[in-house]
């Protein structure tokens, strides 16, 4: 049986989104918290800035019953982490990859995401609303 919390994993500079570039909105990470917050009452938050620690918590997840879905903004890891990747193919809970911009109309080098194989979906450039969007999504 599914637990009812929804893990957020949310991974480099995600923790700076005031000082980054305009195309993120001028939010700052404490805000974005807030609002999935105020939205859901069941989230569980976790940043990193390490490859290793986003993988250590994907795979706690595997063994955690409370948790009933994933969303992941791997941040730049999403270009070329094919570690986090095969640690989201463990999960056999629904999985959403959110992104604040929209990948596909940036620089080359960030319009691909290798863990979007390991998501069941992928929301982009919709700024904080496409974290609720995921949220709905996985309390459909």
């Amino acid at each position: 049986m599914l637990g009812n919390k929804i893990l957020i994993i949310n991974g480099p500079n995600l923790n700076m989104l005031e000082y980054r570039e305009a195309c993120y909105g001028r939010i700052n990470y404490q805000e974005l918290v807030d609002t999935c917050n105020n939205y859901h009452p069941n989230l569980i938050f976790f940043q990193s800035n390490s490859e290793s620690a986003i993988i250590d918590r994907i795979q706690q997840t595997v063994f955690d019953e409370s948790i009933k879905g994933l969303i992941i903004n791997p941040g730049a890891y999403s270009h070329y982490s094919i570690a986090i990747l095969d640690a989201l193919l463990l999960l056999k809970i629904p999985k959403i990859e959110v992104h604040l911009t929209d990948i596909k109309n940036r620089e080359d080098f960030r319009k691909i995401s290798i863990t979007s194989h390991g998501v069941d979906q992928v929301i982009a450039g919709n700024g904080i609303k496409g974290y609720l969007e995921a949220i709905d999504i996985l309390e459909q």
